[in-house]
C-alpha cells in the first residue's frame, strides 16, 4: 500500500497544515490501495506564495532552459512507466494495457513534445510603430480529474512549464496516488523551487481557495460542466483567465454508405474504452434508419463479447467504473434509460457475471432513443451508448447539434469528401473523421457547455501567454 504523508510546496515534501490522511481505494477490489495527505487553505496559501515568489526568476528563464528540463522530466517519467502504469490501474481500475499506452505513454509522448515549444514565448510580431510581445500569464492553478489523471494533468503543466509559468496542482482526491510519482520525478530533476508545487485535497477544502486566491493569475480545470460554472463564478471577483474542458455528449454519425461493422464496431470500442469515463466518448450513434437495425445487432453481438473483469487480466476490455459514487450514477441513468422506453438491447443494471465484488457495470446499448430523452442529452460518464435513428443528412445533423455540449464528434463515409463537409457542420471542438485517431499535436476542447480555451500543441501553450504591445 502506498503511503504519502506530506505535501510538495517550494521544492520541499512538507507535513500538511490539515494534518488529515484520507484512503485511496481500488475499485476493483473495494480495498484501500493508499493513503495520502490533505490540504487545507492555509497549504493552498503557502503554495501559491511559493509559486509568486518562484516566478520572476522562472518566467526569466530561456527557451532552452525550460526545454531542458521538461526533456529530463520526459525521461525521468519513462523510467517510471511500470510503476505509473500499475497505479494508475490500482486507483483508477482501468485495464492495465490502457494505462500503459492512453494514461501513461500518451501523456509522456505530449510532454516531451512541449520542450519545442519553449521558443514561442519569445516569439514577437512587428506591427508599424509597435512590437507584440509575449509574456507568462503567471501563477496558475491546476484542478485535475480522475478518469484521465495523469494525461490531463501533464496537459495542464507541460504548456505552463514551456511558457514560463509557476504553479500550483490539485489532484483529484480519488485518485492522487499518480500525482505524487509525478511530483517525484520534479523533485529528482530539480525543477527550481516554487515553480512546481503539489496540494492534494477536496474541493471545498482545496479547489475553492485556490479559484478565488489573488496572488493566482489563472485557473485551469477538466471535470464536469457542474464545478465548472462554480470554478468560473469563484474566480469571477479577481477577473482570472479560466480555461474549463467539461462534459460531452458526443454524436457520432454513421453516414449511409458507411462500412457499417467497422463503423458501429469503432463507436462501441469508443463508449466502453476506460469503462465509459471518457469525457469525449461518442455515446450518441446516429444511423440512417433504413441501415438502423442491422446497426443495433452489430452493436449488441460485439458490445456482448467486450469482457468485463478484473483489470490487471490481459482480455479484460472494461474494468470498473473509478468510484461507488460513479457506479451508483451510471446505474441511476440506466435505470432512467428504461423508465423513459429506450429499448434496453444489452447490459442492465445487474452486476456483470461472477463480479460479487467492484464497482462494475454491464456495457449497455439503448436503441430507439430519441434526442430528448434524459440518456441523450445528459453526461452518464458510463459505458452506455444510445443509439438513434435519422431520415437524412440535415436530420443527423440537427440532432447531432442539438446538445448543450460541443466537445467532440464523429462522422463516417466512404465519400471522404463528403465526410469532412458534414464534420464543419458539427459545432465541436474536434471532429474526427472516419477511423481517424488521437493526436498529441491537436487542440483540444470544447464549444458551447463543453468549455472554453484549448489544451495540446502550439494552440494549448497559447493560454498561457499575455500579449503585451510596446508602441514607439
Amino acid at each position: 500500500m502506498k503511503i504519502y504523508d506530506k505535501l510538495y510546496i517550494d521544492g520541499q515534501w512538507v507535513e500538511s497544515h490539515a494534518n488529515q490522511m484520507i484512503d485511496v481505494i481500488n475499485p476493483a477490489t473495494e480495498e484501500i490501495a493508499g493513503r495520502t495527505a490533505l490540504a487545507d487553505e492555509v497549504d493552498v496559501d503557502r503554495a501559491v506564495q511559493a509559486a509568486r515568489r518562484a516566478f520572476n526568476s522562472w518566467s526569466r528563464t530561456t527557451a532552452e532552459e525550460r526545454a531542458d528540463y521538461i526533456s529530463k522530466l520526459a525521461d525521468a517519467l519513462t523510467k517510471r512507466v511500470d510503476e505509473m502504469t500499475h497505479t494508475i490501474t490500482t486507483e483508477m481500475g482501468t485495464t492495465l494495457a490502457f494505462s500503459r499506452e492512453v494514461q501513461v505513454e500518451d501523456p509522456i509522448d505530449a510532454l516531451a513534445k512541449h520542450a519545442a515549444r519553449t521558443a514561442l514565448l519569445d516569439h514577437e510580431i512587428e506591427i508599424g510603430n509597435a512590437t507584440a510581445v509575449r509574456e507568462p500569464v503567471g501563477v496558475c492553478a491546476f484542478i485535475n480529474p480522475w478518469n484521465y489523471p495523469l494525461h490531463q494533468m501533464i496537459g495542464k503543466v507541460a504548456p505552463a512549464l514551456a511558457a514560463g509559468c509557476t504553479m500550483v496542482v490539485k489532484p483529484s482526491e480519488n485518485t492522487p496516488l499518480h500525482a505524487f510519482l509525478l511530483t517525484e520525478a520534479i523533485d529528482e530533476i530539480g525543477l527550481p523551487a516554487g515553480v512546481f508545487n503539489l496540494v492534494n485535497g477536496t474541493g471545498p477544502e482545496v479547489g475553492e481557495p485556490l479559484c478565488t486566491h489573488p496572488e493566482v493569475d489563472m485557473v485551469s480545470f477538466t471535470g464536469s460542466t457542474r464545478a465548472g460554472v462554480r470554478i468560473s463564478q469563484a474566480a469571477a471577483p479577481t477577473i482570472k483567465r479560466v480555461c474549463l474542458e467539461l462534459g460531452g455528449k458526443s454524436p457520432f454519425l454513421i453516414c449511409e454508405d458507411a462500412d457499417l461493422e467497422t463503423a458501429v464496431k469503432l463507436g462501441v470500442d469508443d463508449v466502453m474504452l476506460n469503462s465509459g469515463q471518457t469525457c469525449t466518448a461518442l455515446t450518441r450513434m446516429l444511423v440512417p434508419a433504413a441501415r438502423y437495425e442491422e446497426a443495433v445487432e452489430i452493436a449488441k453481438t460485439y458490445t456482448e463479447s467486450l469482457k468485463v473483469g478484473d483489470p490487471t487480466e490481459e482480455d479484460t476490455f472494461l474494468g470498473p467504473m473509478a468510484s461507488q459514487m460513479q457506479m451508483e450514477t451510471v446505474q441511476r441513468y440506466i435505470g432512467i434509460g428504461v423508465e423513459e422506453g429506450a429499448r434496453l438491447v444489452t447490459g442492465g443494471l445487474e452486476r456483470p457475471e461472477g463480479l460479487d465484488k467492484g464497482y462494475y457495470v454491464r456495457p449497455t446499448i439503448f436503441a430507439d432513443v430519441n434526442n430528448q430523452m434524459t440518456i441523450a442529452r445528459e453526461e452518464i460518464f458510463g459505458p452506455v451508448l444510445c443509439m438513434i435513428p435519422y431520415q437524412n443528412e440535415a436530420q443527423a445533423l440537427e440532432i447531432a447539434n442539438d446538445t448543450p455540449y460541443g466537445l467532440a464528434a464523429r462522422v463516417w463515409s466512404e465519400d471522404k469528401a463528403k465526410a469532412e463537409t458534414l464534420a464543419r457542420q458539427i459545432r465541436a471542438g474536434q471532429v474526427y473523421i472516419n477511423d481517424g485517431f488521437w493526436n498529441n499535436e491537436a487542440p483540444f476542447g470544447g464549444y458551447k457547455q463543453s468549455g472554453n480555451g484549448r489544451e495540446l500543441g502550439n494552440f494549448g501553450v497559447e493560454e498561457f501567454f499575455e500579449t503585451k504591445a510596446l508602441i514607439r
